[in-house]
């Protein structure tokens, strides 16, 4: 299990707030979080309609379907399903570290759909960068001369080269 980051937590915390518009309530992360309302409230901010029913309160079980619809959204969304949470991570408390990979997942996601428009947050994505070669570029650069820069070595050989001393015994 990897460590938990406070800073991080905080700043996860602060862009779900930013996003929601609404202050969240001052408790502890896995307190904010366990029963899933607000991470329902926040995919459905930034991807309206994403989940339909949010139970508010009701027993574990209802309130751990709040999380699984949660995580079907993010999948739905585009986040990738290595970086989606488990469960038990959350609701138990058993690994909070990977809740909060999984939120900065979302929000780095979020940066590929340009319906939204709410707070940016974590790395930027990188852009493709696509080239379109002409076949005459492509036959012309298969037919050069491949220069010293490319790593020629003239026909060198490594025969005969001995790395440090032979091993006395």
């Amino acid at each position: 299990m990897v460590k938990r980051n406070a800073a991080q937590e905080a700043e996860v915390l602060q862009w779900i707030e930013s996003v929601l518009g609404t202050k969240l309530p001052d408790k502890p992360y896995e307190d904010v979080l366990k029963d899933g309302v607000v991470l329902c409230h926040l995919i459905n901010k930034i991807a309206p309609g994403s989940v339909k029913k949010i139970q508010e309160r009701g027993t574990n079980f209802q309130l751990m379907e709040n999380i699984q619809r949660f995580q079907a959204a993010l999948k739905k969304y585009g986040v990738p399903e290595e970086e989606i949470f488990q469960t038990a991570d959350l609701f138990e408390r058993r690994n909070l570290s990977q809740v909060t990979l999984g939120i900065l997942a979302l929000a780095r996601v979020t940066q590929l759909h340009p319906e939204y428009t709410g707070p940016q947050f974590g790395p930027k994505m990188s852009a493709e960068n696509k080239r379109n070669f002409t076949e005459e570029d492509v036959r012309r650069l298969r037919d050069a001369d491949i220069g010293l820069q490319a790593g020629s070595n003239k026909g060198a050989t490594q025969t005969g080269q001995n790395m440090g001393q032979s091993r006395h015994m």
